[in-house]
Formats: C-alpha cells, sequence, structure tokens
C-alpha cells in the first residue's frame, strides 16, 4: 500500500517529482466536510424505519450530540432548550447503509497508477491498516454518500494476508476523522484448492497443486508465527516488538482480548469456502468469508459454526455451464432461507459503490424478504464488522447516521433528500450533480434565447 502504515508517501513523492501532474485533479472533492452536530434535531412527520423493530407511520427521530435521543411515533415529546425541527412528512428515515467491502479511498482512476494505493509490497503484510491511505478528498465519496451509502469497511488486496480491515465514514477533513474502526480484523486471501484446468491454462495439475499446498503452508504458518510471538510476549514483556505479529494478536483466541477480532477470508469456490472455514475452527479463530459466490451450498457448515458472509453484489453471470441464469440474483434468499447471516456489498469496491442498494433490491425481486434486503445493506454489516453496537439501526443510544428519502432506498426512483453522519447533516453535492446542473442551465439559456 506503498506505504498504508505511514500514509500515502509514496504516491505523493511521485507527484511532487512530476508523474502524473493531472491525477491529483481527478481526486478533487470540492464539497465542504460537515462540523459537528451544534443544535439538536427532531427529524418530524417521516415514515420511521428502526429497521431493528418496529417502523413508525408518523414517526419522530431526535438526536443531540451526534447521539440518537429518542426515536417513536406520534406528537413530539416536549423538549427543554433550543431544538431544530426539520418537517420531513411524506418521506422516509432509515439507517445510513454500510458497505462492508470496498476500497473507497484507496483506489479513484485505475489508469492512473498513482491513484491506487491498494498494495503492499510482499506477501505477509498483516501490519498494513488501509485506514491510512484512504484519501478523505475522492471525488468518489460524495458520489457513493449521495445515494445513502454512508459508512464503508476498506480492503486491501494483494498477498495472501494483505493487512487489515478498516471501517470509515464517508465524511472528514482528515482520515482520522473518517476512522471509526481502524483494525476490524485482518484480511487472507485464500487460494484456489484445485487445478484450474481452463483451455487457457498453461501450467500442469502438478505444478498448480505445489502453488497451492505452498500458499497454504504460508498462512498456516502466519497465524502459527503470530501466536507463536504472542506467547512469547505475554511471558516476557521485554520480547521485541514486531509490528507485523503484533497486528494480529487482536483476531486470536489466547491474546486474551476484551472481543475476539474476526479474520475476512476472501473464498468464492465450495472447495474453498470449504477448507477455510475448517481451517479457521481449527485455529480457533472467528471466519467472515468475502465473496461467497457458492456459499449456499455449505450452508450447513456455515450455519453449524456460525460464519457470516460478505457478499459481493446480485448483479453477475452464473459461474457454471449448469448453474440456472438467476443463480446470483437468488443467492441471499437461498443463504437467507438457510439460516446463514450475511451482508450485501456492491461487488464493484470503488466506483459504483453507490449502487449498494440495488444490489439488495435484485435480491428483493428474487425472493429476499423486503425488512432483510433493508438489514443487509443497514443493520447485518454492522454487526459483522463488530459495529453494530453504535451503527446500523436506529436506536437510543446510537450514533445519528440516518438518511431521509423520498421513497425506499431499494428502488432506483428514490432520491435521498437529506444525510446525516453522527449528528452532522452532509453536503449531498458531488461532482456528478454539479456537472448536471451546469448543463441545466446550458438548456435554459438556449430556451431563453440566449446562446
Amino acid at each position: 500500500m506503498k506505504k498504508c502504515t505511514a500514509g500515502s508517501w509514496i504516491g505523493a513523492v511521485s507527484v511532487a517529482a512530476g508523474a502524473y501532474l493531472a491525477a491529483p485533479a481527478l481526486a478533487q472533492d470540492l464539497t465542504y466536510k460537515a462540523g459537528p452536530q451544534e443544535t439538536p434535531i427532531v427529524l418530524s412527520g417521516a415514515t420511521v424505519h428502526t429497521v431493528s423493530g418496529e417502523t413508525y407511520a408518523d414517526g419522530y427521530v431526535y438526536f443531540k450530540d451526534g447521539k440518537i435521543a429518542a426515536v417513536g411515533g406520534g406528537p413530539i415529546p416536549r423538549i427543554a432548550g433550543e431544538v431544530q425541527i426539520v418537517d420531513v412528512r411524506g418521506l422516509h428515515v432509515f439507517p445510513g447503509m454500510i458497505s462492508a467491502d470496498t476500497q473507497l479511498g484507496l483506489v479513484e482512476f485505475p489508469p492512473i497508477n498513482v491513484t491506487i494505493d491498494t498494495t503492499e509490497v510482499g506477501d505477509v503484510t498483516p501490519e498494513v491498516r488501509p485506514s491510512t491511505a484512504v484519501n478523505p478528498d475522492s471525488t468518489l465519496l460524495p458520489v457513493t454518500r449521495t445515494n445513502g451509502v454512508l459508512v464503508a469497511a476498506v480492503m486491501p488486496s494483494g498477498g495472501s494476508v494483505p493487512g487489515q480491515v478498516s471501517v470509515m465514514r464517508l465524511d472528514g477533513w482528515t482520515w482520522e476523522e473518517m476512522t471509526i474502526v481502524p483494525t476490524a480484523g485482518v484480511l487472507v486471501n485464500w487460494p484456489n484448492v484445485r487445478p484450474v484446468t481452463a483451455w487457457w491454462m498453461d501450467r500442469s495439475a502438478d505444478e498448480q497443486m505445489r502453488e497451492i499446498r505452498e500458499r497454504l503452508a504460508a498462512i498456516d504458518e502466519t497465524f502459527k508465527a503470530a501466536r507463536a510471538y504472542g506467547d512469547s510476549r505475554r511471558v516476557n514483556p521485554a520480547h521485541p516488538v514486531d509490528l507485523r505479529w503484533e497486528a494480529m494478536q487482536g483476531v486470536l483466541k489466547e491474546s486474551g482480548h476484551e472481543r475476539q477480532l474476526p479474520v475476512f477470508i476472501t473464498a468464492n469456490e465450495r472447495d474453498q469456502i470449504t477448507s477455510a472455514v475448517s481451517w479457521a475452527v481449527e485455529a480457533g479463530l472467528k471466519p467472515v468469508i468475502v465473496g461467497g459466490r457458492d456459499s449456499a451450498a455449505c450452508s450447513d457448515l456455515l450455519k453449524r459454526h456460525d460464519v457470516p458472509v460478505i457478499l459481493e453484489g446480485t448483479f453477475g453471470f452464473p459461474r457454471r455451464d449448469d448453474a440456472p441464469y438467476d443463480d446470483a440474483f437468488t443467492l441471499p434468499a437461498r443463504l437467507h432461507q438457510a439460516g446463514v447471516r450475511f451482508c450485501m456489498s456492491s461487488g464493484d469496491r470503488t466506483a459504483n459503490e453507490r449502487n449498494l442498494p440495488y444490489n439488495a433490491g435484485m435480491a428483493v425481486a428474487h425472493g429476499l424478504p423486503v425488512d432483510a434486503a433493508h438489514k443487509s445493506v443497514m443493520q447485518w454489516p454492522a454487526e459483522i464488522l463488530g459495529i453494530g453496537d453504535q451503527y446500523g439501526t436506529i436506536e437510543i443510544g446510537k450514533s445519528a447516521t440516518l438518511i431521509v428519502c423520498d421513497g425506499d432506498p431499494l428502488e432506483v426512483t428514490t432520491n435521498v433528500r437529506r444525510a446525516f453522519i453522527d449528528g452532522r447533516q452532509i453536503d449531498l453535492s458531488n461532482k456528478q450533480s454539479s456537472l448536471a446542473e451546469k448543463y441545466r442551465e446550458k438548456y435554459r439559456q438556449r430556451a431563453g434565447g440566449r446562446q
């Protein structure tokens, strides 16, 4: 990540040296960042969808200091002191949506290399923390939050253990202000466990299997080394600190942390998922499958060990000749029916992360209940990422991270009218909305007879 643990300094040096001087302009967000909430706010008259419980047809949400203080239906309760009442009758209030697998802020414009900051040098780099490399001025952030996605998990890529998973709010002057959880867990890229026999593969099955065994052994040895390091540090606190193994202690059961963090494992094929879960359970880890294309075929195993899945979108083609055409569309419904915990991501990770709700909407069209679809982009990603005590639902004491819409956010025709992150009202303009207004003005002038 060049280097994620110390910010994106190599990219900065490259730009300073004159390489790709146009790149910073491509990544410049000109919207203002919201300041802290100063006055208590009541959203009044909307249909309030708490997601975790009751829906209030004529409801209100009262929040102050960034936290929800009251929620309910009917008349607004008496509130002492100054308060701003916002009439949102006819609209809907939902929790802000959460995308559980993105590279927002790490990738701006893929054809230009200096705008990509996703991968660190080396195969095993668990100390990499992507939050430090997130660009708060990325133009992709306002585009994403315009559609109601206000929180995102940011994941690195490359290597067997590419780094940690950070959870970010999509507004802030600096990456520090944006960070909710710098370390939600460690990411592992699980290899294919059977050789590829496609026509384009130019290596033999024996060569592929040898590489597979080496990668699996490397992952296993990485966690054994981290465990041995932790044991040594507990016996002898003067043992030298190693940032790689120190970064992994939170995912190890024996480390004694108050809450064991999950290991996020990228796996799609049935054999991949089965071997990854079996390894993690045997090692005493808490696995979360990222991708999970064949997860429905492993539902018994996933449910038995309570392994959640972060799905990479529903807009996909079948991967096998004998698979039904709607294989990707129906996957969330099949997991839900099997009792497997899951949440949704867009599968795009960057430029089109705003399409997250439409992936859930596609799942609704193919059998997923609407309330489960809302939870899959609000409540369940918060729980899987370890922030469910603060985000994902509208409840007293939780963060006032909310969206006000003119319909169901899963519908393409719905517009987000207002958005709040931790009680701060967010600017919903972006480069695309500015361009739309620019060219509307062009045609207004022409209609008025001015060229």
